[in-house]
């Protein structure tokens, strides 16, 4: 089972980081690759798990140099983000660079949040929104990025993990209704985040 949480005695020092930064940023490419799942012309699921986080951590003090005072401040944002061993997190993404057009497009998303899931056998799996904010404003528009929790049963944690296992991401909202099957290659990846 991976860890899941990140510790103050994790982190390194800003030194030793930028000495391995280069060669660890190829790792973190190569593992996120199948954590990465596009839903959608406009969206896509990375889900997220220590590695991820460890390296996101990293990266706010490499650019911020907050040093001590800011290392607390980011354990306390990315920490729930890490699996639990009984859920996938992922980061959910819309992905328009075009301004105006990410702009209308997100203004008829509210309550996207609350819409998302993973099916698979005879099961379903009902995203949860992390609590840390409200993702949709009281206009109805919805943020670029949210953060998804997918708790599973000890039941349904077995069957995702089960070899060939044939799983469906995807949202059910009215302006956004798209699913996708997850390629093997990722749904394998994911089920290393559940304890067995």
């Amino acid at each position: 089972m991976s860890k899941c949480e990140i510790t103050r005695a994790d982190v390194m020092a800003l030194e030793d980081f930028e000495k391995i930064r280069a060669t660890k940023r190829k790792e973190i490419v190569a593992l996120k690759r199948p954590r990465r799942i596009p839903v959608g012309p406009d969206a896509a699921f990375y889900f997220e798990s220590y590695d991820t986080m460890w390296w996101q951590i990293h990266e706010m003090l490499y650019i911020e140099k907050g040093g001590e005072e800011q290392i607390a401040d980011e354990l306390a944002a990315y920490n729930p983000l890490i699996p639990n061993g009984r859920e996938l997190v992922a980061t959910v993404m819309f992905e328009i660079n075009d301004e105006e057009r990410r702009r209308a497009f997100l203004a008829k998303l509210g309550g996207v949040e609350e819409t998302m899931f993973l099916r698979f056998g005879d099961h379903e799996v009902r995203g949860v929104p992390e609590v840390d904010l409200d993702r949709t404003t009281a206009s109805g528009k919805a943020s670029s990025v949210q953060f998804i929790h997918f708790p599973f049963t000890d039941e349904q944690a077995a069957s995702f993990r089960e070899q060939g296992c044939k799983a469906i991401l995807g949202f059910e909202h009215d302006a956004y209704g798209h699913m996708t099957v997850i390629p093997e290659e990722s749904r394998a990846t994911l089920a290393g985040d559940l304890a067995n």
